[in-house]
């Protein structure tokens, strides 16, 4: 099981945006859908998904947060005719923020924001087998995070288990036009999820928002207890399990079970389920139990 998701939010894209990206990738799939009535947001419809081998799960649920930069997913390819069939589908009536072509980095690289706002960073790989992972979640440390990409990554290591940190490179003198910039990339891993950190060197201030954010999928209280006093920094953020930690990053620390509780549960379960959470700040596994129960 993967205990980490990237999660999506949409105002009403969030199924139609699945199902292309799944149209997109090899090994890659719907997994299920679920309505959750009656939130703020009237009744909000989930989705969860595989884009190869890689599980993320997305929300239609209003207009309130709106996807950037800040946050991208970066897509390894073995070939340029890959980078360019990726690149074809996803700026249609996108945007291009780094035109396709040749870098220092790369012999074939496009950024792109889709049509429904998600960032793809899109990459000629040499040697790709041996990566384990084709999507990575990408973290631009801009603004107020500027500089702060490798302080990051050291807290998260630390605050999961098996968790580690690989390749990271830095600017060189002059390179970044933003001094407080440091890191230009660098690799980690946390509980199994491989992602890419950077501080963003030219200014721009994209501002990590709720609009990414990553499921932490817990089997007791007692993690979710953890997990929420080290991961929790902002108070007026608390609410419905997600929490925002000191670098501006929003994560939301859950129950295990709990997809599998919203999506095969009868509509009185769900019904009770979504009323107990909405209550919470962070979640009580027991109390959501006793909800489910009746």
């Amino acid at each position: 099981m993967q205990r980490i998701i990237p999660y999506l939010w949409f105002d009403k894209e969030a199924v139609e945006a699945a199902k292309l990206y799944v149209s997109l990738f090899e090994n890659s799939k719907i997994i299920n859908t679920t309505i959750i009535p009656d939130t703020p947001s009237g009744d909000a419809e989930t989705v969860d998904f595989q884009l190869a081998n890689l599980e993320l799960s997305a929300i239609s649920a209003g207009p309130y947060f709106k996807l950037n930069p800040s946050i991208s997913l970066m897509v390894a390819c073995g070939t340029s005719e890959e980078v360019d069939r990726l690149h074809t589908a996803l700026v249609n009536n996108g945007t291009e923020l780094m035109p396709l072509g040749e870098y220092p980095f790369s012999k074939r690289y496009a950024w792109v924001q889709d049509r429904f706002g998600v960032n793809w960073q899109l990459m000629l790989v040499e040697n790709i087998e041996e990566l384990k992972q084709k999507i990575r979640p990408s973290l631009l440390f801009s603004g107020v995070a500027c500089g702060k990409a490798e302080e990051a990554i050291n807290y998260y290591v630390s605050v999961f288990d098996n968790s580690n940190k690989g390749f990271i490179n830095y600017y060189g003198e002059g390179e970044a036009s933003d001094t407080r910039a440091k890191v230009n990339y660098a690799e980690f891993n946390i509980r199994g999820l491989e992602l890419i950190a950077m501080d963003h060197g030219f200014g721009e201030d994209y501002t990590f928002n709720e609009a990414f954010s990553f499921m932490v999928m817990c089997d007791t209280q007692e993690e979710i207890d953890r997990y929420w006093n080290k991961l929790s920094f902002v108070p007026e953020a608390e609410q419905c399990g997600w929490a925002k930690d000191q670098f501006g990053v929003s994560w939301q620390i859950v129950p295990a079970n709990m997809n599998e509780m919203m999506s095969k549960g009868t509509p009185e379960e769900i019904s009770r389920i979504t009323e107990a959470f909405l209550k919470m700040k962070k979640f009580d596994i027991a109390a959501l139990e006793k909800a489910r129960l009746g």
